[in-house]
């Protein structure tokens, strides 16, 4: 046994040492951004859910409730119910008046219809409008606003009042206004409940929000003639049920939305001529009030009532005729929204009586409501997107998973057959290094282990300047165990690849084998690593890496993790010749061939890809060996384990940009460049990253839509999962009872992984750099007779 001092003089320090103070900096800003990312997710999809009543939902009706808390005269008034200095006032159509009103719009397909029979037929309608669908079609809002139409709050998400607390039914009234103000830059005074008729059916529930809105200046609109074109009964019977008795005038309700309308568009322009040939006059709401004042002051003054300056449209006046005059309808007091519009946008008393309930919105109101449109159309165009992604993650993650059960299966057979040989058996010496820093806790175990090594090797023991004695404690336990192969180097700190690179050139054999200060390799180990180059086309032998420390819930997770997402994988990356990986617990090298393309690189933080992917571009074959087993102690606390696949997840990013030429090279190096490298980005990036939203999606399903559903779909996904797990710890003969963590491990484990890859692909994109982290060791996994 020698000690060597370090070759050469002092480095400069590297470009990962230089930027490190600047990269721990810049870590935790880059953990929040993506926290923050997820939550935006989250309310996006909450935001979408709410608009389709998903989240936040009641699909409670009340019926039957009892009306005697109720005034006669409300139950038994017109349809128009004001509350004008605190008292109850009805308000009747007068005859031979209709005003066409349509409820649970707008609809994309059946609102522009509707619109284009009124115009058509100079007639205008009173619309009471969902805020939710408001806030999805806009431009539908704005242009039944343009043509003269007037608009009524039809709650946002379409709830019955009756049932909700008071902050529920300001919400629901509030979030409506706004959803108008950034559609049609409009509020209105009018309001209709979700599920009323006529006055008679007000009950002792729905009185007090009835009450309650009226003292916030609404005015609450029914019916009094129903068509019922919701039960589809057919054009002629919707006509039919739509027409009043006699001359009686009537508040007529139709519906835009909420259903297949076809029926109703039929029936509409029919319905308009028959009315109008009886001599009926059309207006809004606001065009009703308008004549009920007119009737009133006449009865004050004695003079009648001027028809003539009616506001409404039929037999004789057109819309444009009935828009002038001062607007008096229903205005007074305190109302919502604000100022009243004119035509140019300015405000004033003169406006259009047909359209007196709207206010001009203004200030805070219209920002607020343009900010919600602006965000439902940005949740209405994302979901749809992540609809799509999860279907395509879906596909990828099922794919994965045949692919790799076909090709592990023949990669196990091939393999295992009597007759598989690599060539003659490879029996000279060969140097395995051991790069440690700070292994005091591990370093003894791993010479340990070497030394039951049944493959003649000798030792070097690079320490790559340690603190706590690791060279001393690997001297000592060289010479309690007899070992007179093993050589220890110390140098300066200088990072893993330099401690490697070290070794490489003190090496005295042609093929190195590299394994980590903290890893016990079984006994016969490296002779099982290095019988793949009697092939003198392998340059390089990725051996089968296992969690010694399996026994906690960490452990146990990376235990399913090591099995079924590492070796698993690397079955099907040997047969397809595109390795991304050789362990740094376990690989093995053709010593030449490592110094011939440049040795261990310092350029990224995942020094094993990357000199894996270069050997592939050397033009030499890398494979997998799954009898050289070695155990090596994972992460025990969840810190640990972050910064550990944190440093993992960037690193192969790096490789692979380093190596993104690979994509056009010839020979083996396009080979990988074309098949390997997509593979690894499609599924140990692409795919990871998005597969949050299969969790997401569930965990939303399993809350706002159908949980059973959702649920059996979860366990569905877990069972394919768990078969493949399964026939992985087959091939690897590894213990099931392992995976009964594995549903626990989809539920936190897998999230974890998620956040890490996602923080890796923001600090890729931010162009931050990592310094090296040194996990804390417990030396708990010893020799493998001991693991096992």
């Amino acid at each position: 046994m020698t000690t060597t001092p370090s070759r050469g003089r002092r480095r400069a320090p590297s470009r990962i040492e230089r930027a490190a103070g600047r990269a721990a900096a810049l870590q935790k800003p880059r953990v929040i951004l993506a926290l923050l990312l997820l939550l935006a997710l989250t309310c996006v999809m909450l935001l979408d859910g709410y608009l389709r009543a998903e989240v936040g939902g009641d699909e409670r009706v009340r019926d039957g409730a009892s009306s005697s808390k109720v005034p006669d005269k409300v139950l038994n008034g017109g349809p128009i119910l004001t509350f004008q200095g605190g008292q109850a006032t009805n308000v009747s159509v007068p005859d031979k008046t209709i005003a066409l009103t349509f409820d649970d719009g707008p609809n994309p397909t059946w609102t522009p219809q509707v619109l284009k029979i009124l115009q058509e037929n100079d007639v205008p309608g009173t619309f009471f409008l969902v805020g939710s669908m408001v806030s999805r079609y806009p431009s539908i809002v704005k242009t039944l606003v343009e043509q003269g139409n007037e608009v009524g709050i039809h709650t946002f998400t379409h709830v019955d009042l009756s049932y909700q607390s008071s902050a529920r039914v300001n919400r629901e009234m509030e979030q409506t206004q706004l959803a108008l103000a950034g559609a049609a830059g409009i509020t209105t005074t009018l309001f209709r409940a979700p599920y009323s008729s006529e006055t008679d059916a007000i009950d002792n529930y729905s009185w007090p929000v009835y009450k309650k809105l009226g003292e916030d200046g609404y005015t609450s609109v029914f019916v009094d003639t129903d068509s019922d074109d919701w039960k589809k009964p057919g054009v002629s019977k919707i006509i039919k049920w739509a027409t009043p008795s006699g001359t009686d005038g009537a508040s007529v309700l139709f519906h835009d939305a909420g259903g297949e309308r076809s029926q109703t568009i039929k029936a509409l322009p029919q319905y308009i001529k028959k009315m109008k040939a009886k001599g009926y006059t059309f207006t809004t709401i606001s065009g009703v009030m308008q004549k009920d004042n007119a009737a009133g002051r006449a009865a004050r003054t004695g003079t009648g009532t001027d028809t003539g300056a009616g506001a409404g449209t039929g037999a004789g006046t057109s819309r444009q005729e009935a828009a002038g005059g001062v607007a008096e309808a229903g205005v007074t007091g305190e109302q919502p929204g604000g100022t009243l519009p004119n035509g140019n946008g300015g405000t004033t008393s003169t406006i259009s009586r047909l359209q007196a309930a709207h206010r001009e919105a203004t200030g805070a109101t219209l920002y607020e409501g343009k900010a919600l449109i602006a965000a439902v159309a940005v949740a209405e165009w994302t979901v749809p997107v992540l609809a799509v992604g999860l279907m395509v993650v879906g596909i990828a993650v099922m794919s994965r998973f045949g692919m790799m059960l076909i090709l592990a299966r023949r990669h196990y057979r091939q393999r295992n057959k009597r007759r598989f040989s690599w060539g003659p058996t490879v029996t000279r010496p060969v140097s395995v290094i051991v790069p440690a820093y700070n292994e005091k806790e591990c370093i003894a175990n791993t010479l340990k282990s070497l030394a039951q090594s049944t493959h003649p090797i000798e030792v070097i023991v690079v320490d790559d300047g340690s603190t706590d004695g690791t060279s001393e404690i690997a001297r000592s336990a060289a010479e309690s165990l007899g070992m007179t192969n093993v050589r220890v180097i110390r140098q300066e700190n200088a990072g893993k690849p330099a401690a490697l690179n070290n070794g490489v050139r003190s090496a005295s054999y042609d093929i190195v084998v590299m394994m980590d200060g903290d890893t016990v390799f079984e006994p016969d180990a490296v002779h099982q690593l290095v019988q793949p180059f009697a092939d003198p086309e392998v340059g390089a032998v990725a051996g089968n890496a296992k969690v010694g420390n399996r026994d906690t819930i960490i452990g146990a997770w990376q235990h399913i993790e090591y099995v079924m997402g590492f070796n698993l994988d690397r079955r099907m990356y040997d047969l397809l010749r595109c390795m991304p990986t050789i362990p740094g617990a376990i690989g093995a090298f053709r010593r030449d061939a490592v110094l011939e393309v440049g040795g261990m690189s310092e350029d990224t933080l995942a020094e094993d890809t990357d000199i894996t992917i270069a050997m592939h571009r050397g033009g030499w074959r890398v494979v997998y060996q799954e009898h050289a087993k070695a155990w090596t102690e994972a992460p025990g606390s969840l810190k640990q384990l972050w910064s550990q696949r944190y440093r993992w997840s960037y690193g192969t990013m790096q490789a692979l940009w380093k190596h993104r030429k690979s994509l056009t090279d010839k020979g083996p190096s396009g080979r990988f460049g074309r098949v390997g490298m997509p593979l690894v980005v499609i599924f140990q990036i692409i795919t990871p990253v998005f597969a949050p939203l299969i969790d997401v999606f569930t965990v939303y399903s399993m809350i706002f839509v159908d949980f059973q559903a959702a649920l059996l779909a979860w366990l569905a996904v877990l069972a394919i999962q768990l078969a493949c797990a399964a026939y992985a710890f087959r091939l690897d003969r590894e213990k099931y009872r392992y995976l009964l963590m594995m549903p626990l491990q989809q539920l936190a484990y897998r999230q974890m992984m998620y956040l890490v890859l996602i923080h890796s692909c923001i600090t890729a994109l931010t162009g931050g750099r990592l310094r090296w982290q040194k996990l804390k060791r417990t030396g708990e996994v010893g020799t493998p007779a001991g693991v096992n």
